[in-house]
């Protein structure tokens, strides 16, 4: 798809700095490359020193590099011209400043490189979505997710599902465009033999957890238990700043606090909760009332009970407990030298005073988090429209194997192979691009 303008903009992020990217992609990308340049351009794929000049007044702005590469062996698949300038905000503005002064260059929309990209066949849809979270991408695993699925492992299994089941589609199409010739007695049959094995790999593939979209978002993690427990403390010690009110007071903390960490490369969305228990000032109960509605929304549920009271307070909180939510005793410390309580139940002992036990607790939510985000081979399924397609596929098959007419098998057929390629792009996908580029900053 050959578009007739000729965008521009930063591919580095604004402010100072020692580098600054302007890129360039359409037809005129060459021309204009020589316009601020006065030469013609390097050598394809070759950074060379150049002197940037305003086309217009011939100023110089800057002494930089440029790089070349024609069409169709660039990102966008158009030709594109690199900028790299020093990286100071007033080099960057007179840049840019010129470039918009030349005829048939605009300044590029959020993600409009990357949609240019999909548009000449450079990537199919799941792989801009990993170049997006790529971009994102805050902790090690997500890096490796986002980078597996911009390799493009995610459009291969999908599209090796859609081309079996085309493969299928074709062998009923063939003998219903030939309504004179008797059908095979064993065509629907053997189709649904040829069918059944994708529908499985559908079945499994969506049963897994949401581990996908949970790498993306984050595992939610609640800290939960009655007033003065240490929970907000042990917000703080998590999180390594005081981002939560401590206070020898109770119900000091009455609303939901959040904040995002890295706990061994996996992304924990941390929340502090109100004290759980019974309180007639209601803006209190409100709190409460929330932290028990966090509670059940979360993934993993972390319960803090005060050492010195624990076998008092824990069995108000088992109600919310879910198997593999864990129970940490605090103030440990301040036992001297008593035993540990019995609580019935394994539980951590830990000082968030101290510092006591953790590390430990850090290591048991990293392989909680281990356990409901690693996709153990096979490419993880990362957002809400690739599953809600996939249902789709998953139905047609599912009505496929009830199917006694050829005609509405094929349109079973017909019905998985499209809903399996509004996923990759290959169809009706228009609907789906302004709020998928969006997701990117300008200069992508």
């Amino acid at each position: 798809m050959r578009e007739e303008s000729t965008i521009y903009a930063p591919a580095t992020a604004p402010g100072r700095s020692g580098l600054a990217v302007v890129r360039l992609s359409g037809p005129d990308a060459g021309h204009a490359l020589r316009l601020l340049t006065g030469r013609e351009a390097p050598p394809p794929r070759k950074i060379v020193r150049r002197s940037i000049n305003d086309p217009i007044t011939g100023e110089s702005l800057d002494q930089g590099m440029v790089a070349w590469f024609p069409a169709p062996g660039s990102f966008t698949g158009e030709a594109v011209a690199e900028l790299y300038l020093h990286g100071g905000r007033a080099v960057l503005a007179a840049v840019l400043a010129a470039l918009a002064k030349l005829p048939n260059l605009k300044l590029a929309e959020p993600g409009e490189f990357t949609r240019r990209a999909f548009l000449n066949g450079r990537l199919d849809l799941t792989e801009v979505e990993g170049l997006a979270d790529l971009v994102a991408a805050e902790t090690e695993a997500q890096r490796r997710q986002a980078i597996r699925q911009l390799e493009g492992a995610l459009g291969a299994l999908y599209g090796g599902w859609s081309e079996s089941l085309t493969a299928a589609l074709a062998r009923l199409e063939a003998a219903i465009d030939f309504p004179d010739e008797d059908l095979p007695a064993d065509l629907i049959v053997s189709v649904a033999e040829q069918v059944a094995p994708v529908a499985s790999a559908i079945a499994q593939h969506l049963a897994d957890g949401h581990r996908g979209e949970r790498l993306r978002e984050g595992l939610s993690v609640a800290i939960l238990g009655p007033p003065n427990a240490g929970k907000s403390s042990l917000f703080n010690a998590l999180s390594q700043r005081e981002a939560a009110i401590v206070s020898p007071h109770e119900g000091t903390t009455r609303d939901v606090l959040e904040v995002a960490l890295d706990l061994r490369g996996y992304p924990v969305l941390l929340a502090d909760t109100a004290g759980l228990r019974r309180t007639r000032n209601e803006i209190e109960a409100e709190g409460v009332r929330r932290a028990e509605r966090r509670a059940e929304g979360a993934d993993l549920r972390v319960f803090v009970l005060d050492a010195e009271r624990a076998w008092e307070q824990l069995p108000s909180l088992l109600n919310l407990k879910k198997d593999r939510d864990l129970v940490l005793v605090n103030k440990i410390d301040l036992l001297a030298g008593r035993p540990l309580p019995d609580l019935g139940l394994p539980f951590l002992p830990v000082s968030v005073r101290s510092g006591t036990g953790l590390n430990d607790l850090v290591e048991r939510i990293a392989e909680i988090a281990a356990q409901t985000m690693d996709s153990l081979g096979s490419p993880a399924l990362t957002r809400a429209r690739h599953r809600a397609a996939l249902e789709e596929a998953a139905a047609a098959l599912g009505r496929s194997v009830t199917a006694r007419d050829p005609e509405l098998l094929a349109e079973d057929l017909r019905l998985a192979v499209r809903a399996l390629g509004r996923i990759t792009g290959r169809v009706d996908v228009e609907d789906l691009l302004e709020r998928i580029f969006l997701e990117f900053c300008i200069g992508k």
